[in-house]
């Protein structure tokens, strides 16, 4: 005998195609924000929360920090420009592209241009922003934006900050990718500035 389709099962099926671009998702109430402590690069933050039915949730805690920008630059010779430091979170060195906190007034691209330049010295006009994402909207508010920049070319000597220990790096796009699939590539932003390029490629 054939098995029945167990009841609501049609529910649960995935949307298909676009029908999922505008969320049907509500947002959550929240009733107050309290910091909890300030640190030189986020606040913890406490926020009393009630689900969209008004069911209270608790308390939820969140980070708040400045946005961040991170970048595929290349070289002339197309090589992509990488950086190696070590990361506390995770308690190893990390590969990953140049980045860095978005300063007071400046723009994001204003400081993706310092930053690339005090991390690598490499510097270019040739900039393109690749859009953003939200760092990790599970804890984060903020958001991380993403350039290309092309044509880069060795002005200057690193401008490192006191606790910054960084190498450059020059790769082939090919051996970035490879090390991105080995693990050797850890920084989920990293890897989304890759996506991101890859996207701007097909467009």
């Amino acid at each position: 005998m054939s098995e029945q389709p167990q009841t609501g099962a049609a529910e649960r099926i995935p949307d298909a195609g676009r029908s999922f671009e505008t969320s049907r998702i509500r947002s959550w109430t929240r009733h107050h924000s309290v910091p909890l402590q300030k640190t030189r690069v986020f606040t913890l933050m406490e926020n009393r929360m009630s689900m969209p039915d008004g069911t209270d949730a608790g308390n939820f805690y969140t980070l708040q920090a400045p946005d961040w920008v991170i970048m595929m630059a290349f070289d002339r010779q197309q090589r992509l420009i990488t950086v190696d430091q070590y990361r506390h979170g995770v308690d190893v060195p990390s590969l990953e592209v140049p980045g860095g906190v978005i300063d007071g007034a400046d723009s994001p691209l204003e400081t993706a241009k310092r930053e690339l330049l005090e991390e690598t010295g490499y510097a270019t006009d040739n900039w393109v922003s690749l859009g953003r994402v939200s760092s990790n909207p599970a804890l984060f508010n903020n958001y991380c934006h993403i350039f290309l920049a092309r044509d880069c070319e060795l002005v200057a000597d690193q401008n490192l900050d006191e606790h910054e220990d960084i190498s450059v790096h020059l790769l082939s796009l090919s051996e970035y990718e490879e090390m991105v699939t080995s693990g050797r590539v850890h920084h989920a932003l990293a890897v989304a500035a890759l996506a991101k390029y890859y996207i701007f490629l097909k467009s």
